[in-house]
């Protein structure tokens, strides 16, 4: 018998196809039901996959594993799993693809009647405390008694998102059977600052470019939204950059954002555009002009930042105005921690792929032990790439399992 253990969406995916080729196999979940990271994901609508697989995409400490991996498993080869279980798919922003009834919950119950259907025993509720050999085979020590396999796929996920279930178990069980573990840290996630005005402009968002500095280097940016929070600063444009931040911070770097809050402006344009808005003698109040341009909270931000001497709008100079230009192009916030695995949407590490065989997900160290999906050294960048992991990684994974009992 082969056993799953893990219920989320490598394993739902590789339970259906060892299914299908006529195999026995009983996947357990820890949680009540399955599939529970599947249906917050994509803000409820579940970003399967995306139209741009490119090794540059996926992260981990060993490259070549990565484009070996995906070579042959593009968006068509998961796209046609997909169409096997009744599901079409339809593209968004950036190359996003998502299931055409844009529902999450659609696409855990669709998955969860396919394995039924194909004859996969799901046991919900049920923890794998422990995992030890047995000849050539598993003995899996668990909540509801002790259960053996001749075959064992653990697909449990990473430590990231606790509250859906995220934990050490996968690294704990890889651990105890002879594999290395990389470094885990959060990625994908809301940064923290100790700065008070980020504070003040809590609830203020606006799209923008964060540039990350580390120990004084430009390390790397980002565009899209920016959210101030109580606790520092979110958005597309942070999470893009935050698994960048985790890894710094992990070093003791120091780390350093720079914010671009009119990005569509060059500086000489916006300069034109402060002078043009400048009336000669108007007592308006300095803020109150700045209001014209940005939020109130953030303009309130960027004067102070400028250090301006001047109370009204009539009264500034062009070396005021170029301050007040240079801070919102580049308003710096200091970076104290992430929001750790609480919050965090996927994590780094994990499984070291060295000890993995790219093409098959079979263990290099233990005879008929496979791994796939996030529990792996392998983390996506936001948009739909740590699913493809999911599917692909199961997809192969389930391959090599059929093929390699049918050979026995």
């Amino acid at each position: 018998m082969t056993v799953v253990v893990g219920g989320g969406a490598a394993g739902l995916c590789a339970a259906i196809l060892i299914a299908r080729a006529g195999l026995k196999i009983t996947l357990l979940e820890q949680n009540d039901r399955v599939g529970k990271k599947i249906l917050v994901s994509g803000n409820g609508k579940c970003n399967i996959t995306n139209r741009h697989i490119v090794p540059e995409r996926f992260h981990g400490s060993d490259p070549k594993f990565i484009r070996t991996f995906l070579k042959g498993y593009e968006l068509q080869q998961v796209e046609a799993f997909f169409k096997t279980i009744g599901l079409a798919l339809t593209e968004g922003k950036e190359g996003k693809m998502f299931p055409l009834s844009m529902q999450a919950a659609g696409v855990v119950e669709v998955l969860e009647y396919e394995a039924k259907e194909a004859g996969v025993n799901i046991v919900c509720g049920c923890k794998v405390e422990r995992i030890e050999r047995e000849g050539k085979g598993f003995v899996l020590k668990t909540s509801d008694g002790q259960m053996r396999s001749q075959t064992l796929l653990i697909t449990v996920g990473s430590v990231a998102a606790p509250k859906l279930g995220g934990n050490n178990s996968g690294y704990m069980f890889a651990s105890s059977l002879g594999h290395a573990l990389i470094p885990r840290h959060p990625a994908l996630v809301q940064l923290c600052s100790e700065e008070a005005w980020v504070k003040a402009c809590a609830g203020v968002k606006v799209p923008g470019v964060a540039t990350l500095y580390a120990n004084g280097e430009e390390i790397s940016h980002r565009q899209g939204d920016l959210l101030f929070t109580n606790y520092g600063i979110s958005g597309l444009a942070i999470l893009d950059l935050s698994r960048e931040v985790s890894l710094r911070l992990a070093a003791f770097e120091y780390c350093e954002l720079s914010l671009d809050l009119l990005p569509s402006y060059s500086k000489e344009r916006l300069t034109n555009l402060l002078t043009a808005h400048i009336t000669k003698g108007s007592d308006k109040p300095l803020l109150l002009w700045l209001q014209g341009f940005m939020h109130k909270k953030l303009a309130k931000v960027v004067l102070e930042h400028a250090k301006c001497q001047s109370a009204q709008e009539g009264a500034l100079n062009r070396k005021e105005i170029n301050r007040i230009v240079h801070t919102i192009k580049h308003l710096k916030l200091s970076i104290s921690d992430t929001r750790g695995f609480a919050y965090a949407e996927v994590a780094t590490g994990g499984v070291d792929t060295a000890q993995i065989d790219p093409e098959t997900m079979a263990s290099k160290l233990v005879p008929n032990l496979y791994f796939a999906g996030e529990v792996l050294d392998v983390d996506g960048d936001r948009g739909g790439y740590n699913f493809h992991f999911a599917w692909v990684s199961a997809m192969r994974a389930a391959e090599a399992i059929n093929r390699s009992i049918r050979s026995r």
